[in-house]
């Protein structure tokens, strides 16, 4: 069993860096940022300014998973796109200087939200950061990837097919007890996918609020973090992913906005902030709703099965976090049975 990272040597790391990042000076210090579960992620401070060092966790990792390098890749890519992500500095493959692949980008200073419900913020601010991030959507999605590079970032067609298999895989890989609603789960959706549409675009991959840093005097998104599970695949992925925090409580493991009062706070509904998508793209509605709300919550399902096995072997970012998550997974088979079946949890 491994431990999990929690520092870093700076003299070797500095020295590392300072031959690679023009005027990155002396690094003092490496902090470890308390959040994330997959890929640990550290404040550089040097004697001239601040950077965030990405990297890949130690231990035995599932096939594909933790690709810091592709984060890299895509953020570099959408540099001058209207798609807001930090400056990428250094990709390092060479796992001998810190143990494994890791990236450093620029630190921004600004606001994360951690809850859906944005509860320090009044209703005009809550109307503005959501219309936002819809917006910071539709602009991904309407990036052509061959004119940023990206053309071979992952195979185009049956997104869908390929995803059920993928993280059908990875669950079983990571699975630590039967929950029949999660095999049941995993049945419908490989029998009821809505024929291929056609459409291609860069998906994100885990695109919510808490994922972005937000400008601490505007309603403007600065930069979109966490691209780990980027790729080539179906726009609708990433909003019905998001549309998850509708539907999810705020409260234990979750910091959605399913049992709150939405108008009241100013929060658009589900069906309106789809439609506000729907008009920048110019689209006419999304058929088969149930369907990519159903795929979002077995995806979610599947990474949380595997934060927590990696927390159960003492391999996770933040393992107490990591066993809480992990514990709400048949909840997730729950809500997307649910929705199936048309009964609304």
């Amino acid at each position: 069993m491994t431990t999990a990272i929690t520092s870093l040597d700076t003299e070797s790391l500095g020295a590392y860096l300072a031959g690679k990042i023009a005027g990155f000076g002396t690094l003092q210090k490496a902090e470890k940022f308390a959040g994330g579960q997959s890929n640990p992620t550290f404040l550089l401070t040097t004697d001239t300014g601040r950077y965030v060092l990405r990297r890949k966790p130690p231990g035995q990792l599932l096939k594909s998973a933790h690709a810091v390098d592709r984060e890299y890749r895509v953020m570099q890519a959408l540099a001058d796109t209207p798609v807001p992500v930090p400056r990428m500095h250094h990709l390092c493959e060479d796992e001998s200087v810190i143990g494994s692949v890791f990236f450093v980008m620029d630190y921004l200073e600004g606001r994360i939200f951690w809850e859906a419900l944005l509860p320090d913020c009044d209703r005009a601010e809550r109307v503005a950061l959501y219309d936002a991030m819809n917006a910071a959507l539709a602009a991904l999605h309407d990036v052509d990837p061959a004119e940023v590079g990206l053309s071979d970032f992952g195979r185009p067609g049956s997104y869908y097919e390929r995803q059920i298999g993928r993280w059908g895989q990875q669950y079983r890989a990571s699975e630590t007890a039967v929950i029949p609603d999660m095999d049941a789960l995993i049945a419908w959706l490989e029998e009821n996918q809505p024929a291929d549409d056609g459409m291609v675009s860069l998906v994100h991959g885990d695109f919510r609020h808490d994922n972005m840093i937000f400008d601490p005097g505007a309603p403007r998104i600065l930069a979109i973090l966490d691209w780990e599970l980027s790729t080539l695949g179906h726009p609708y992925a990433d909003l019905a992913y998001q549309c998850m925090q509708w539907r999810l409580p705020s409260q234990g493991a979750f910091r959605g906005m399913g049992d709150a009062d939405r108008v009241a706070l100013g929060l658009p509904t589900e069906a309106d902030y789809v439609a506000q998508y729907c008009a920048r793209r110019g689209i006419d509605g999304i058929p088969d709703w149930s369907f990519y709300i159903a795929f979002a919550f077995f995806r979610l399902a599947a990474i949380l099965q595997g934060v927590y096995k990696r927390a159960l072997d003492g391999n996770a970012s933040n393992p107490e976090r990591g066993i809480r998550m992990g514990e709400t997974v048949p909840l997730l088979a729950q809500m997307a049975m649910a929705e199936i079946a048309g009964e609304a949890l």
